[in-house]
């Protein structure tokens, strides 16, 4: 699926996001992972960057991720369902990385669960690694997508808040994380942007979705 598709494309995905869309379990660890169904699209991101903000805004649903200013608040593995019953597909909301008001603790049992589910799902089809347009790549990101091109898993990655970015600045981030994505095996070479709060580039990134099924 290329990140320009076409109206066919965009109307089909608009169609299937306005449909039914169900929270299925939450997961907090590997040994209560739901079995593999559908296939599945994951949201991965640092604490606070707006990966439940971003599945509401694409699903047309207010509290269908929870949603909070304090980073961290996602503690576990979120499943939902999208779709009807033929051509199921699943969102998955992965716990913020990074940054968080936990005990070291919980936030190491939050990585690891993060990054066995990264490297051992078998239906997972694509992960859309979010980042704060505001802050750039940092470590923790860097990291996660070491975890993805050793396992080849595919992903991109979807700027976040760029309606908090004047447009000569974005674009001095754009260039430089798709600078750091030609030598990213497992990456696709173009970043997205979004912005939940502006409902911008959420019908290219529903085409998207839809077309890594």
């Amino acid at each position: 699926m290329p990140d320009h598709p076409d109206p066919e494309a965009l109307e089909r995905a608009r169609k299937i996001f306005a449909g039914p869309c169900d929270f299925i379990a939450g997961v907090m660890t590997h040994d209560a992972m739901i079995p593999a169904g559908p296939p599945e699209i994951a949201f991965a991101g640092r604490s606070n960057v707006g990966k439940s903000s971003l599945i509401n805004a694409l699903t047309g649903r207010k509290t269908l991720a929870r949603t909070s200013q304090t980073p961290g608040c996602t503690r576990q593995i979120n499943f939902f369902a999208l779709g009807p019953e033929q051509g199921r597909l699943h969102l998955v909301d992965l716990p913020g990385y990074g940054y968080a008001k936990v005990s070291k603790k919980e936030a190491g049992d939050w990585n690891a669960l993060i990054k066995d589910y990264l490297r051992g799902r078998p239906t997972l089809r694509q992960v859309l690694l979010l980042v704060d347009s505001r802050h750039g790549l940092k470590n923790s990101d860097t990291a996660i997508m070491d975890i993805l091109d050793a396992s080849a898993v595919s992903y991109r990655i979807i700027l976040t808040k760029c309606d908090k970015m004047k447009a000569g600045a974005l674009a001095v981030i754009r260039h430089e994380i798709e600078a750091a994505l030609r030598k990213r095996p497992a990456a696709f070479p173009e970043v997205m942007d979004s912005s939940a709060r502006e409902q911008s580039g959420l019908e290219t990134l529903r085409a998207v979705i839809c077309g890594a099924k």
